[in-house]
Parts: structure tokens; sequence; C-alpha cells
């Protein structure tokens, strides 16, 4: 044995199908480590499925200051290309829409504010239009609620839109919108607590592995209890990578001296998101009063209502928006002191020209804040891997979901808890995220037309 160190379905119809065990099987000790969306979603669909697992989430900042959930804009859409994608939403869906008893513990209210206000997609040309006729048949085929919209439609239902430049709209008119990351978090970590997982703070610094399997064997863990550091190890039957951002990192340490012939191509990213405040009385020009997620087409720049928006009212004139850096400047996070403050550059440079040109009443809007967070950028093909490690046959690999990790993270969950149960998927064939990909076994796959 050697010793490594380096420091480092239907609407209502979920319900239903959670409250059945997977399969039954014989305790286990499974070590999560990560305990964002999806390292709690896996926790918990684990809990469920094998009651007798030996289930610990291991997160280094359970206040969730710096992650990549409570930071992000906490949209969910089924506004996909691949049909699998489109399934993993739907799941995230219908979950969001459960959550009040999916996730009760002892009678406590559960509101995750899913505001289902939309996505909507802008084509700017005929080529465009006809991916969006595409994936639109995808979208509705799998069960999603989603309307093309010609440009006269357009203009009816968002008066506030400049649509002179517009050929075709994809309007998500059910299950998108946004929602509160971290009431989410926080509901998931008391409902796997109440299902017996244990859910620790602190982080791994080494691991033993098996010199013939390559299968890890323990890993010691540094706990944080009342402000003093102790060092813990922990046998496992298999460990979950649910680090997100730091999931390659956290690969390497877990493979140790001997070295990774295949790493996980995931690098951490910034992404930044801007706050701003538009003014509601303005003469001759109509504001928004309830924007969706809507995608500007060329430039990519998203914004969206902020706040908890009701169906009458008057405008709030508060709104979030970003845009994904130029590949030139796109590049991996090495300090996270990089993350500290926002890009302006792209505020001046890209976001507020679009902003104006796609929405006139955004020519009077006072930026009011903005923060960055990380992003798990898969290099290979912007989409999840949800796989075994061949190298590491006992260490599960949730993550590089690229922008999509918080709505996805239900559906990921469940793919993971049902991989490590039965050792295959069950409920959905997400098959396609398997790790082979990233080693020329298989082929990459792409979205199309899709941020």
């Amino acid at each position: 044995m050697l010793a490594q160190c380096l420091l480092a379905t239907p609407t209502g119809s979920i319900v239903n199908i959670l409250s059945r065990c997977l399969s039954t099987a014989p305790p286990n000790t499974t070590l999560v480590i990560g305990g964002g969306p999806v390292g709690l979603c896996t926790a918990y669909h684990l809990a469920l499925s094998s009651p007798r697992s030996n289930i610990t989430v291991l997160e280094r900042d359970p206040t969730y200051a710096r992650a990549s959930a409570t930071l992000s804009a906490g949209g969910i859409r089924q506004q996909f290309s691949l049909k699998q994608n489109v399934q993993m939403s739907i799941y995230g869906r219908d979950f969001l829409r459960s959550a009040h008893e999916l996730l009760r513990v002892d009678e406590e209210e559960v509101d995750v504010q899913f505001q289902e206000k939309g996505y909507l997609f802008l084509a700017s040309t005929e080529s465009g239009a006809e991916v969006m006729r595409r994936n639109h048949e995808v979208q509705v085929g799998e069960g999603a609620g989603v309307k093309l919209l010609n440009c006269h439609e357009l203009k009816e239902k968002f008066p506030w839109l400049n649509t002179s430049d517009i050929v075709l709209g994809s309007y998500g008119e059910t299950g998108e919108g946004w929602f509160d990351p971290w009431i989410l978090l926080r509901a998931l970590r008391r409902k796997c607590q109440s299902l017996g997982v244990t859910i620790l703070k602190g982080y791994p610094i080494c691991a033993s592995r098996d010199n013939d399997t390559g299968r890890i064997l323990s890993v010691s863990v540094v706990e944080q209890h009342g402000g003093k550091d102790i060092t813990s190890m922990y046998k496992v039957d298999n460990v979950v990578n649910a680090a997100g951002a730091h999931c390659a990192q956290l690969m390497a340490m877990l493979a140790g001296q001997k070295k990774l012939m295949h790493p996980i191509p995931v690098e951490p990213r910034k992404r930044c998101i801007f706050f701003f405040h538009c003014a509601t009385e303005q003469k001759d020009i109509i504001v928004p009063r309830i924007a969706p997620l809507t995608i500007c087409p060329i430039s990519n720049v998203y914004f969206r209502s902020e706040g908890h928006v009701e169906d009458s009212g008057e405008a709030t004139g508060n709104f979030l928006c970003g845009v994904s850096p130029t590949k030139e400047k796109d590049h991996m996070v090495h300090e996270m002191t990089d993350i500290d403050y926002a890009d302006h550059e792209l505020w001046e440079e890209i976001i507020w020209p679009a902003l104006y040109h796609r929405v006139p009443a955004f020519g009077e809007v006072k930026l009011k804040s903005s923060w960055a967070g990380l992003y798990e950028y898969n290099t290979l093909d912007q989409n999840a891997i949800i796989d075994f490690h061949p190298e590491i046959p006992n260490v599960l690999m949730a993550c590089g979901f690229s922008g999509h990790g918080l709505q996805q993270a239900p559906a990921a969950g469940r793919a993971a808890a049902e991989l490590l149960v039965n050792g295959e998927f069950q409920t959905l064939d997400l098959g396609m995220f398997s790790f082979d990909r990233c080693y020329g076994k298989k082929p990459p796959v792409f979205e199309l037309g899709i941020v």
C-alpha cells in the first residue's frame, strides 16, 4: 500500500420516484468531497436508495461564501440541444417544484423561491433560427414547456424588447427561471443530516491507494472543530469527487505520487455578475416589469429581473446581468484572490452596450454592485462528467458541468447514487457523459446554439 500526501419525470411524480429505494445493498462507506449542490444531492439520493450506507460529506466552507452556486445567477432551464441535458434539467425542475415536500424536516417550511419567469433565447440570423428550431424539437419532445416566438410575437409579449434585428425567439413559458441557491443548500444539508448523513467542515490532505488495483483505501482529512484542526483518517469503499471547480486538483491529490495518465480536463475560471437598477419611469420608453433571463444573440450577454418578482405591480427596476469573457481573456484561475473583484471592463465594453441595444430603457441604469465566482469549465466539451475514473476505480467523478451544475445537481446526484449502488444508470441513460470521451475513446459531446 502506498501513502501519498499533497497539501491542498412528469411533474409531481418525483416524490413517488424518491420514495422507492433504488436497490438494496450491503453497508458501505462513501466519502463525498464537496458539499455544494452536486455533493449534497448525491448524498441525499444515496441515503434514500441505500439507507444502511455510511455517508460523509466533506466541505471546506459551510458558509458557502465563495461557492460557485451562491455566487451564480441561480438559473434553471430546459433549453438545451442534447436530450440528456434537457432530461436532467426537467428532473431539476420537478425537484425544485417539490422541494417543500422532499426536503421538509420536522415540518419546517422549505421555499427555494423558484420563480418560473422563463428563459428567452434570441436568434438574429436565419441559421441561428434553424438551430433554435431543431433544439426546440428535442426540448418539447422531452416535455419542456418551450415556445418559439416570431418577431411580432416577441414584440407583443415583451414590448420593451428591441426586435429590429431578431429573427426568432425561444421562450420557456414554464419550468424555467431562477431560485435561491443558498436556501436550497441549507435545505439539502438539513435533509441529508436527518437521513443520517454526516457533514463535516474540513478538507482532504492525502490518500492511500492499493498498489494492484489503484483503489483508494483511505483518505486523511483535516477536520475543523471549534477553531481547532484535527486530522482523521477515513477508510472508504467509494469517494465522490464533487469538488466543482477544484475537482482536477482533488483528483491529483487522490492519485498522489502515481500521477494520472488521464487527468480531469476541468479548470476553474472566473465569471462575473453585475447588479444594476433601471429608471422605472422614462418618457416614451417602456421599462421591463418582469424580464425572463434573456440571452442576447452574438454577444451572449444575459440579464434578468432580480428580487422576488410578483406577477402584478410596478416594475422594480432591479436586474442581474453578465457575460462570459472573450476566448482570449478566459483563462484558468490560479489564485482565489482573482475572484475578489469583478472585471468592470466587461460591463463597460461588452455588457452595457449590448443591454442598451436590446432594451432601450437600459439607457438609464445605475450599476449598484458586482461580484465574481468560480466556474468549473470542462475544456473538452463544456459538459458534465459522471463516471468512475479508470485509474482509480472507486472514485466517482460528478463534475465539469460548466455552468449547469446548480440546475442539474438533483439529476446528477440521483445518477451518481445509481452508479454507486447498482453500478449503472437506471433512471436516465447518461452514458454520454462518461469519462472515456476525455481520453479519445469516445467523441466529445457539444451543445449547439446554447450558452
